[in-house]
């Protein structure tokens, strides 16, 4: 038996399927995206079905962590949420279905039975399968058995022969169905097996593409065998790579969040996520790794699909994030970071609408050294808080080493600025640089004192910058206090 979808003329369905039992991880997360970009690629309809048959593990928080997840990144649903419990009647009627056509069986074999037998099969050294015991049971021993209330579960009779696809990332598959034993379909309690109600939706769901981690495949050739059972028309299969850590064992929480919520609290934008995500087991050619949304929706294609495992680089994704920070508009970086800095108690909203020129400045020159809207925030207090809190090494390395020469560098270079009438970079550098040369020392032996007494830090963004964004009155005051602090210090013996 074989399966490739042939008509490709039916508009594409595609269904992210998770199940309510944890928070989106990133893997999920990545299944969700492809199937996002092939759907809107090809003019196709994006599904969302919450498999919460596991009552007993599915939780509403972990449903609302995934509508938050998918929310946060962007990929919205085509059409309402299928919730896969509410279905259970259409399940047990598509099994019942298969018994009628002779595709399964009822197994009236119950679990301590089971047990029992593999228990025994170990004992020999062999690996249990289920002997079809109850498929040889005559049509009225079963009736007797119906008819007097005995519990039975359906198994589905494997056929001989063997069951292939294409797969559309991994090529040919084929699976010998002497392989696969008569499996359940419908459990005593009239439950359905995974198999049985992921089929049963999606058929009901009409769906075209099933595209899921490649450790469902083999899972596919029991689906497959219930499609065809069923007279269903068969939909194409795309199994995507594992996600591994760095070190090539699967991505666990060993390696960091795998929460994607998790990366939206680290400052992580959605755009750069998304980015990222894509190119876990797809590529656009050309080794072009930086792209909008619309960017990836344009490029998508099942050809740049990989079979080889991806590897989650928590660095990459640091830079992939401050490249989107460059990329984005500066009105954006303002709405974003400033709701984070509002949240670290380093502004208020009120200040923020009041000063929006000068936050987009502190802003433009921030988001160069800051990776993620986390890094941002941590830059930002010399610029927002009075005292600064110092880099003891810094003023140990910069302001300490000669305590008196400092103080007088320091001094002079806080006379000359305020001597200036214009407080901008072209008169501000000219002076200083002529103080550098009047006093026989390098800039930068001048502008890095100046960087600590301003900043409290060796790094900033450029010193000029610094200067007008502090302004003429703060800027001198923190060159007064570095004096201060300097000459407080006791001299050496």
């Amino acid at each position: 038996m074989s399966s490739d979808s042939t008509d490709s003329a039916r508009t594409p369905r595609l269904r992210f399927a998770p199940s309510p039992t944890g928070y989106l991880h990133v893997g999920g997360a990545r299944t969700a995206l492809f199937n996002w970009l092939y759907a809107k690629h090809y003019g196709g309809q994006f599904l969302l079905r919450i498999e919460d048959t596991d009552r007993a593990r599915s939780t509403e928080a972990s449903t609302r962590a995934i509508f938050e997840g998918l929310g946060w990144l962007g990929l919205a649903w085509d059409e309402e949420v299928v919730f896969q419990g509410a279905h259970g009647e259409r399940h047990r009627a598509d099994a019942m279905r298969l018994v009628e056509r002779g595709a399964a069986y009822r197994c009236f074999c119950t679990p301590a039975e089971l047990d029992e037998r593999r228990k025994a099969a170990e004992a020999e050294g062999n690996a249990f399968r289920y002997d079809r015991r109850c498929d040889r049971l005559s049509a009225d021993e079963v009736a007797r058995r119906v008819d007097s209330g005995e519990p039975f579960a359906v198994r589905f009779r494997v056929p001989e022969g063997e069951t292939s696809w294409t797969d559309v990332v991994h090529g040919r598959i084929t699976f010998p169905n002497k392989d696969i034993e008569d499996f359940v379909v419908l459990r005593s309690d009239g439950t359905p097996i995974y198999n049985m109600a992921v089929v049963s939706d999606d058929i009901a769901m009409a769906i075209t593409l099933v595209m899921r981690g490649d450790d469902h495949i083999s899972n596919t050739p029991k689906q497959i065998l219930i499609y065809e059972a069923l007279g269903a028309e068969l939909p194409t299969f795309a199994h995507l790579p594992m996600i591994h850590g760095t070190d090539g064992k699967k991505l666990s929480k060993r390696h960091g969040a795998t929460a994607v919520g998790d990366y939206e609290h680290m400052g992580i934008l959605a755009e750069a996520m998304l980015n990222f995500l894509a190119l876990l087991g797809w590529s656009p050619g050309g080794d072009r790794e930086v792209m909008t949304v619309d960017e990836m929706i344009a490029l998508f294609s099942t050809d740049g699909l990989q079979k080889k495992a991806a590897v989650f680089d928590p660095k990459k994704l640091e830079w992939m994030n401050g490249q989107h920070l460059m990329l984005l508009p500066i009105d954006a970086v303002v709405a974003r970071v400033g709701a984070a800095l509002v949240s670290a108690g380093l502004t208020t909203e009120e200040d923020l609408r009041a000063r929006p020129d000068w936050y987009a400045r502190l802003l433009e020159q921030l988001r160069v050294r800051g990776r993620t809207v986390d890094e941002i925030v941590r830059q930002a207090p010399p610029f927002l808080r009075d005292p600064i809190e110092y880099d003891e090494d810094a003023v140990a390395k910069h302001l300490l080493k000669d305590p008196a020469g400092s103080a007088a560098l320091l001094g002079e270079t806080r006379d000359t600025l305020a001597a200036l009438p214009d407080w901008s970079t072209a008169p501000m550098e000219e002076s200083l640089r002529a103080l550098a040369e009047r006093r026989g020392v390098g800039a930068g032996k001048l502008f890095q004192p100046l960087r600590v007494a301003l900043v409290g830090s060796a790094a900033s963004p450029g010193i000029f910058d610094v200067l007008e964004l502090l302004g003429r009155d703060r800027s001198l005051h923190r060159l007064d206090v570095a004096v201060r602090r300097i000459e407080g210090v006791p001299r050496r013996a």
